[in-house]
């Protein structure tokens, strides 16, 4: 090889190794694009800054190449990938104007040459330098072609000199240039100032996590090996960490199916590898004590970690962990309180050791003094269990009063403490005994609460015949619960009425959960006036306490009540008017009240025949009363599988049906909570799937239950089962072709619900009725009878009519068009399919607002009702019990209705509603 053949390879060496410490990686294997976040950055072009500040792990890179290779043809692209090496800001600057000359030949030779001449232990006016290079640069550059310059991995080259060259760099940068900066901290630059004068762009750790979406696309190789279960508990860990579930895969493809059955564990293999290298033994020594000081504690402020570390620096250190993005995730607004990322706070126990020191057991029991002292005993209690100290958490026990547990009514937190206390504690106290008996009685656990309860004996007599009347009264309460859950209506009647007599005033708890049971066993009997008498007066105890719980427990058995009424509209409003009070309320912690009413909400979105909105209400509940452990989510997966039968889709309908069966053995429940209703539910899917067989030994099974001379009680959840079990049988009757015996059945329901005021209930078995005969070319008969339906339906429920809207529609639509314009007709209306004849079945449309029946001059759902009424001759006294609103209110509805109708006298509005078509 000549002489010049190795110049000119020196030569082409020196350039490509020059070239290559500009280079730009590829994207990684798998890598999944996030067009959104891509989409922000472009709109931050118009500024100087693109910042993306994460912790390790979170794609950063990644994303800045992404986006390199997104932008326009115009524009230029430099990347400078940093190292420790260029913390010297010497070093630093020459690889930017040698990057730079790549683009631009002929910039910088003198400032090149004055950087090599530099000696590092003299000082070097390092802003003056770039303020010639950047004049010299702002001749080069063009708008038609501009330059982004990036900035990969700042933070291993921050410091105090760099950080004022790149704020100098940033404050006089010229036109036609801008900088990407990716950092696992915040720099220290004038951040402020820029964001103001919208010179800034920055994307956080919370906009960096990925998405359930982006989350799943990184997981599509192995998505469909994971069962539900396990899939939701992969992302609610990995807190869209990308990391996280990267190595989760590796582990995966290595392992093959063992390792799908394993969760996300940031104290195990890869990822604990990772953290250790990447981010804690980074850290100086004292914030490393502190991670695994203050890793025991669920959540934490600085207050909470300086008494339990009996420290004061625990401000700084937390200030330290949000600049340098250490997986500290903010639990409020305000920045006082904040928790670990889930995969850090494992690694951080899993260096602690598996078992408790006596460190961490003095960080608890300060925890748990510092709880106490704020008033949050429920904490206390925790970290007093977990200090070890079982008689400091069974005193803080007792200072729970009955009333904090019966409104909030999150027994799982009772029974997780209930674990860690030896019986013998457990029994120690009439106020623990009355305690967890009453979360045993919630909590389903009939037997084990009765039998706690029965301890109270050994406290008799008590010290005082105040004392022992009180015992008495909570024991009788205590009891009329658990009578109910069995289905023994009679004793629970009995004891629940007295409990009422005998409770002093201060045990206003109880005397609630005694009328709200009553209420149920109301309803149930069929005596929903009586059922409305004592929702009011639970509702007046609720607002004389002042207890936002008890107001919402209030709200929402009233809007049951109205529901079997069939006054849906009314029944939405006390929901709502329920969430409304609890809005003050941590969003932080459970309540049972709140998922309950949460869940009937979606119910009732059901009735107005929206199912989108009334599924996302169900689903936002049902989290909730899991995590509370409430029955009520009983409620939620029967409608949810109602909903998913009537669209055919009777394998989801089943698992959702499985799914409460499943929690409801988990828990331990009582069949007799649960089985007929979710037996009903599966009867009316095997009913649209057309296996007969089935529906008709379990309907005929359920029958001799819930009927005949000695029926059982209906269960809590579903006061109205027996009538919902008729119904089905009517349409049992009608498939196997005994019809006559069908429309029997619905009438008898129909004159039944008359009789009671079910409404619900007889816009049900109308709607049916009305099918049967249409399905045997009874027009006329049906014609009629929809007509009675129509009046039924002006309290809101038109889900009944869904099978109409189907399987009639022609049918339908010539009905609606005989009656007056009206809100309720309009609505129908709206729902029925366009005539497209040979496309199957076609989808109903949703509309927004839920129907209400006016008319006249636009006479509202309850004027209609009271209009009704007046035109059966009921008396202003008749309309108020049966309409469940006071007198004046009936007298003050009766004038509008006059005056909208132009009339004087009932008698004449009576008849102008006649001529209107508003009374059928």
């Amino acid at each position: 090889m000549t002489d010049l053949s190795r110049l000119q390879g020196f030569a082409n060496h020196a350039v490509t190794a020059l070239e290559g410490r500009f280079f730009r990686p590829p994207l990684p294997e798998g890598y999944v694009s996030r067009p959104r976040l891509c989409e922000r950055l472009s709109a931050g072009l118009s500024g100087r800054l693109l910042l993306i500040s994460a912790p390790a792990g979170f794609g950063k890179s990644s994303l800045a190449v992404e986006f390199c290779e997104s932008l326009p043809d115009q524009w230029q692209n430099l990347w400078l990938g940093l190292s420790h090496r260029d913390s010297d800001p010497g070093r630093f600057l020459e690889r930017l104007l040698c990057g730079l000359q790549q683009l631009f030949p002929q910039l910088g030779g003198q400032a090149l040459g004055l950087l090599k001449m530099r000696q590092r232990h003299q000082p070097f006016a390092f802003e003056e330098w770039l303020d010639g290079l950047l004049d010299e640069l702002a001749m080069h550059l063009m708008l038609s072609k501009p330059l982004l310059l990036v900035l990969d991995d700042y933070h291993l080259v921050q410091g105090p000199v760099l950080d004022r060259c790149l704020q100098f760099l940033l404050n006089h940068l010229p036109a036609g240039m801008n900088i990407m900066v990716t950092s696992r901290q915040r720099p220290n630059w004038h951040l402020a100032r820029l964001r103001l004068s919208r010179q800034l762009l920055e994307l956080s750790e919370q906009d960096m996590r990925l998405t359930d979406d982006e989350s799943l696309a990184v997981l599509d190789s192995q998505r469909n090996s994971l069962s539900d279960d396990a899939l939701r508990a992969l992302l609610q860990r990995s807190e869209g960490w990308v990391a996280g579930l990267r190595f989760w895969l590796l582990a995966a493809n290595e392992a093959g199916s063992n390792a799908l059955t394993q969760g996300l564990n940031g104290g195990e293999g890869l990822i604990r590898d990772y953290l250790l290298e990447e981010v804690i033994d980074c850290l100086p020594a004292d914030v490393q004590a502190f991670l695994y000081e203050t890793a025991c504690l669920e959540r934490f402020s600085g207050a909470l970690c300086n008494a339990a570390r009996d420290s004061h620096d625990s401000d700084d250190m937390l200030e330290y962990l949000q600049a340098h993005q250490v997986f500290l995730v903010p639990l409020d607004e305000q920045g006082r309180w904040f928790r670990y990322h889930h995969l850090f706070s494992d690694l951080l126990r899993a260096r602690a050791g598996a078992s408790v020191t006596p460190q961490q057991r003095r960080v608890h029991l300060n925890a748990c003094r510092w709880f106490s002292e704020q008033g949050l005993l429920d904490e206390a209690i925790e970290q007093a269990l977990r200090a070890g100290h079982l008689d400091v958490a069974a005193n803080l026990v007792q200072n729970l009063s009955e009333e904090q547990l019966l409104a909030e009514q999150n027994v799982g937190m009772l029974l997780r403490w209930k674990m860690d206390l030896p019986d013998s504690l457990l029994v120690s106290t009439p106020r623990l005994i009355v305690l967890y008996a009453w979360a045993l009685g919630l909590a389903c656990q009939l037997d084990a609460a009765e039998e706690l309860g029965n301890h109270l004996s050994r406290f008799l007599p008590a010290p005082s015949a105040t004392a022992q009347n009180s015992m008495l009264a909570q024991w009788l309460a205590l009891s009329g619960i658990i009578a109910r859950g069995r289905g023994d209506s009679e004793t629970a009647r009995r004891y629940c009425s007295e409990a009422l007599v005998s409770l002093p005033p201060k045990r206003y708890g109880q005397r609630l959960l005694c009328l709200s049971t009553l209420a149920n066993l109301a309803i149930a009997d069929g005596d929903l006036w009586r059922a409305r008498a004592l929702n009011r007066d639970a509702l007046e105890l609720a607002q004389r306490v002042a207890n936002p719980l008890f107001e919402a427990l209030a709200h929402y058995d009233r809007a049951r009540t109205l529901q079997a009424r069939g006054e849906t509209l009314r029944s939405m409003e006390e929901v709502r008017q329920g969430l409304r009070r609890l809005n003050g309320l941590s969003s932080q912690k459970l309540y049972a009240v709140r998922a309950r009413l949460t869940l009937y909400e979606g119910c009732l979105l059901v009735q107005f025949l929206q199912p989108e909105a009334g599924r996302e209400r169900l689903n936002a509940g049902l989290a909730e009363a899991r995590a509370c452990r409430d029955i009520s989510v009983l409620i939620g997966h029967c409608v949810i599988a109602g909903m998913e039968g009537r669209e055919g889709r009777y394998a989801e309908a089943f698992a959702e049906l499985a799914e409460a069966e499943r929690l409801m053995h988990i828990w331990d429940v009582p069949p007799v909570y649960y089985l007929a209703m979710i037996t009903l539910a599966k009867c009316e899917l095997w009913l649209a799937q057309g296996r007969i067989d089935l529906a008709d030994a379990w309907l005929l099974r359920l029958g001799q239950t819930y009927g005949g001379n000695q029926p059982a009680a209906a269960p809590e959840c579903s006061p109205q089962l027996p009538q919902q079990i008729e119904t089905l049988r009517a349409v049992l009757d009608h498939i196997q072709g005994r019809t006559e015996e069908a429309m029997a059945r619905l009438h008898g329901l129909v004159e039944y619900a008359q009789r009671i005021g079910a409404g619900l209930l007889g816009l049900n078995a109308l709607s049916q009725h009305t099918l049967l005969l249409l399905d045997r070319s009874r027009v006329p008969e049906a014609d009629e009878l929809f007509q009675q339906s129509l009046q039924l339906a002006t309290g809101g429920a038109v889900l009944p009519f869904q099978r109409l809207i189907r399987g009639h529609p022609d049918w339908l639509r010539e009905q609606l068009h005989k009656r007056p314009s009206c809100r309720l007709v309009d609505y129908l209306l709206q729902q029925l399919p366009e005539a497209a004849p040979g496309q199957g079945l076609p989808c109903l449309r949703v509309t927004s607002e839920p129907p209400a029946c006016n008319g006249g001059d636009h006479l509202s759902a309850r004027e209609l009702s009271v209009l009704q009424l007046i035109a059966h001759g009921c008396s202003n006294q008749e309309i108020s019990e049966r309409l469940f609103i006071s007198l004046h209110t009936v007298k003050t509805h009766a004038s509008h209705i006059n005056g909208k109708l132009g009339v004087e006298r009932r008698t004449q509005a009576v008849a102008r509603a006649q001529e209107l078509g508003l009374l059928g």
